[in-house]
């Protein structure tokens, strides 16, 4: 049983740790990610993402953190799209090692993010979409405040072909 879980900001140091989950959970992720090159699942290839992520977060135009389940780095957490102004809004995307699935980490990650989003963070509005079939991951943005929101055709190039998303939001209550 997961005794804790708690987000921390991504740092550059992490890159050895993220390329070894994202290689260990590499066909895990493929029918739900875009297609990857083969350098990002290797550490040099972290270390390039997670400089872009470090610089856009100081920007305030990303946020991303690792999912740590009792202090080990078990996903991913993604605030993207940050836009300020009168709409204070950014799309959330995570995922969690396949070993942790069903276990609410995801929930708690969640729970957490939107913690931070609606706090620290000043957003108003938080969006996330799920593949229609990705059941699991509807449950977790529900049992976190998210309503459905539509259907949004051909969404995502997931796989290597376009695909349909439902969408959910949560707005600050």
């Amino acid at each position: 049983m997961i005794e804790q879980v708690e987000l921390r900001p991504v740092r550059v140091a992490d890159a050895e740790s993220l390329a070894r989950i994202y290689s260990a959970n590499r066909t895990f992720l493929a029918p739900y990610d875009p297609i990857r090159p083969d350098g990002f699942f290797t550490v040099d290839g972290q270390r390039r993402e997670l400089e872009q992520v470090v610089q856009q977060s100081a920007a305030d135009l990303r946020h991303r953190f690792v999912i740590l389940a009792d202090a080990r780095p078990v996903g991913v957490l993604s605030v993207s799209n940050v836009v300020r102004g009168v709409f204070q809004s950014a799309n959330l995307g995570y995922w969690v090692v396949r070993e942790m699935n069903g276990q609410g980490v995801g929930t708690r990650a969640v729970g957490a993010v939107c913690r931070w989003a609606f706090g620290p963070g000043g957003l108003h509005r938080l969006e996330a979409g799920t593949m229609v079939d990705n059941v699991a991951s509807q449950r977790v943005l529900e049992k976190n405040g998210f309503e459905r929101i539509g259907l949004a055709r051909d969404y995502l190039h997931i796989g290597g072909d376009w695909r349909d998303h439902i969408l959910f939001q949560r707005v600050r209550s």
